[in-house]
């Protein structure tokens, strides 16, 4: 179950991976002279990252629309808590090739974007 503000994904990515990621304070971690590594974690946030099949026209248009506002909900299956999390996310960069059309019936390849929680 995958979803977007409350909306179930119509379409299931081909590859779906979530990235657990530690953010230091800059200033406060680092190493000191004797090499030994000190931090400063003042937060730890997820990355997840999909990348679809092929897609008809009005599929691929249904995740990017749902994907349009600056932060959205998204609804994920939590690898470390063992359940279901609903996270504020914004989206990187969007791709997707073209893969192959007649007339208006359109078909795309490899739409492909991460999330990071805010």
């Amino acid at each position: 179950m995958l979803k977007i503000n409350g909306v179930d994904i119509a379409v299931h990515p081909s590859e779906f991976s979530v990235g657990v990621m530690d953010l230091d304070d800059g200033d406060a971690s680092g190493r000191t002279a004797d090499g030994a590594m000190h931090r400063d974690r003042v937060a730890v946030k997820r990355k997840i990252e999909m990348t679809f099949g092929v897609l008809s026209w009005p599929e691929i248009s249904a995740v990017l629309t749902a994907l349009r506002d600056p932060f959205v909900k998204f609804t994920y299956p939590d690898p470390q808590t063992g359940g279901y999390e609903t996270r504020t996310v914004y989206t990187g960069d969007r791709t997707a090739a073209y893969a192959v059309g007649k007339g208006n019936n359109i078909m795309w390849s490899g739409l492909k974007f991460n999330l990071t929680e805010q």
